[in-house]
């Protein structure tokens, strides 16, 4: 038995609805290797045998406090950034020209034509006007409050430690996402372990979402063409 091209277009139509909803379902937070954690670096094995009773280097000093130093290290990042910028601009331009030519005359007599010797008349006069008026504002106000745990990717010649992470938080209709790297000083870090994000150099914060929500704030490819450079009107 031969199947109807009907048959066909519906068996497509399930496929197709069946891969939306497997997609749909699969709504949990992905993981950016950019930003994944780094494994701390393993020490060296201690030498044995020496006949030494401490050896330093290949364990955490018992006096040594939890600020991160090491690769691999964790620390806690305050998020406290807060930006506003308003910017406003007018322009008025304006332009006339007049331009006047008399009639001309050769010998203080004015030129003649035409067999009744009527006076040539080649004066002209021109002018014009315009104007320009433009006027533009803009603004802009962020506030980003917080906390992320990141980890210590690096440590630099100079004892910077360069350090990111990513708080990925799933919630009902759809995800969020906190992404962060930049260099610190180990002198801004607090003796709890924290540093504000004001005091990382270089920094990279990303605050994203995806989702229903996420979806709703994102203008149609119709609504953007309309609004974009390649509109002629």
């Amino acid at each position: 038995m031969i199947a109807s091209p009907h048959t066909h277009c519906a068996v497509r139509f399930l496929g197709l609805f069946i891969m939306l909803v497997l997609v749909g379902c699969n709504s949990a937070p992905k993981r950016d290797p950019n930003y994944a954690p780094v494994r701390p670096v393993a020490p060296p094995p201690a030498p044995s045998g020496d006949g030494a009773i401490y050896h330093g280097g290949f364990s955490m000093h018992w006096t040594e406090d939890l600020v991160a130093r090491r690769v691999g290290d964790i620390l806690t990042v305050r998020l406290t950034e807060s930006t506003n910028a308003s910017k406003s601009a007018k322009t008025d331009g304006s332009k006339t020209n007049s331009n006047t030519i008399n009639n001309p005359t050769l010998f203080g007599l004015n030129p003649k034509f035409g067999i009744g010797g009527s006076p040539a008349d080649f004066s002209f006069g021109t002018s014009s006007s315009h104007d320009f008026q433009g006027e533009g504002s803009s603004s802009q106000k962020n506030l980003l409050t917080g906390d992320i745990t990141v980890t210590v990717t690096e440590v630099l010649p100079n004892g910077y430690l360069t350090i990111r992470g990513e708080k990925r938080i799933g919630i009902n209709q759809g995800n969020e996402y906190i992404k962060l790297s930049g260099i610190v000083r180990p002198y801004d870090i607090t003796a709890n372990n924290r540093v504000a994000s004001t005091s990382i150099a270089d920094p990279t914060i990303v605050y994203v979402g995806e989702g229903q929500v996420a979806d709703t704030n994102v203008m149609g490819w119709l609504a953007r063409f309309f609004i974009s450079a390649l509109m002629p009107f």
